[in-house]
């Protein structure tokens, strides 16, 4: 291991993110042909393979695993190590790893961006995913800091709100209840409804919610993003529960009504969360700051 380059490094753990020696080969800005001959050698190295292939899917081996493991405690060291030099200067520059569920993309990169004209020396990551993918990669100390719709309850972490996320009752501007005030939980629970996939924080909430009034979701389809399900209640195939912020500057949402319901909206909060004990950078403390200072 120690004939290893850490170029070789940074190229096995790219491509076992990836899954891919060509999307690592992108990444990296190398040609494929390269990133294999590095694999080449550091498998002559090690000594065994650390990639198998099966078909046309790529694996890790139990070797490549334990690697990987290896390489990011090495990668996550020295990101400290340059954080700590930072701050020991007090630059505001480095590395700032973010990590959103979906529906935070409508607003958290236009905060991210401002952010970054003002430190220009912040080199930002954006990782957009499910909520049940972010809690893994928040259980896994893999980045800075994380927005939620919710904290989790069975993970140690620190939790400060900052933005308010209200959740709107949708329907297409023609629905029948377009027009009507008031409509009641019930009656909004008989129209065939749009859900986001298993792991959405806003579907863990409608189903909360339906399910302290002793009301059976009647669920039509279940969609894997907030812009398919606009899509589909434009169609007319349903109603549903979406925050304001997927509707915030929608071209499509003159086509979408917000319904009357009785309870709605359903006052939430954005919370920007980070595990217990996890020491912050200058940056992510910055930004932070910067958060809660902002006007939404």
């Amino acid at each position: 291991m120690r004939r290893s380059t850490f170029r070789q490094l940074q190229i096995f753990e790219a491509i076992a993110r990836h899954m891919s020696f060509t999307r690592a080969a992108e990444e990296l800005f190398l040609t494929q042909p390269t990133v294999s001959m590095q694999m080449k050698k550091l498998t002559d190295h090690i000594g065994t393979p650390q990639f198998e292939r099966i078909g046309s899917q790529l694996y890790l081996t139990d070797a490549g695993k334990e690697l990987l493991h290896t390489c990011t405690e090495i990668f996550s060291e020295l990101d400290r190590y340059e954080m700590m030099v930072a701050d020991l200067q007090g630059l505001k520059k480095g590395k700032l790893r973010i990590t959103i569920v979906t529906t935070a993309k409508y607003f958290v990169p236009s905060l991210l961006g401002t952010f970054c004209k003002r430190f220009p020396g912040v080199e930002a990551s954006l990782n957009v995913t499910n909520r049940e993918q972010a809690l893994i990669r928040l259980e896994e100390n893999l980045d800075d800091l994380y927005v939620l719709g919710q904290p989790p309850e069975d993970l140690h972490v620190e939790s400060q709100p900052f933005l308010d996320n209200p959740l709107v009752a949708l329907a297409p501007v023609d629905h029948p209840l377009a027009d009507e005030k008031n409509i009641t939980l019930e009656r909004f629970s008989e129209e065939p409804f749009l859900v986001r996939e298993a792991g959405s924080g806003t579907r863990k909430v409608v189903k909360r919610l339906f399910d302290e009034h002793g009301l059976e979701l009647n669920v039509r389809m279940e969609l894997g993003s907030n812009e398919a399900i606009k899509q589909a209640v434009i169609g007319g195939l349903g109603v549903s529960i979406l925050s304001r912020h997927a509707l915030h500057h929608e071209p499509r949402a003159t086509k979408i009504c917000i319904l009357d319901v009785q309870g709605f909206p359903i006052l939430r909060q954005w919370y920007v969360v980070y595990p217990v004990g996890r020491q912050l950078t200058i940056i992510a403390r910055t930004f932070l700051e910067f958060l809660h200072q902002s006007e939404h």
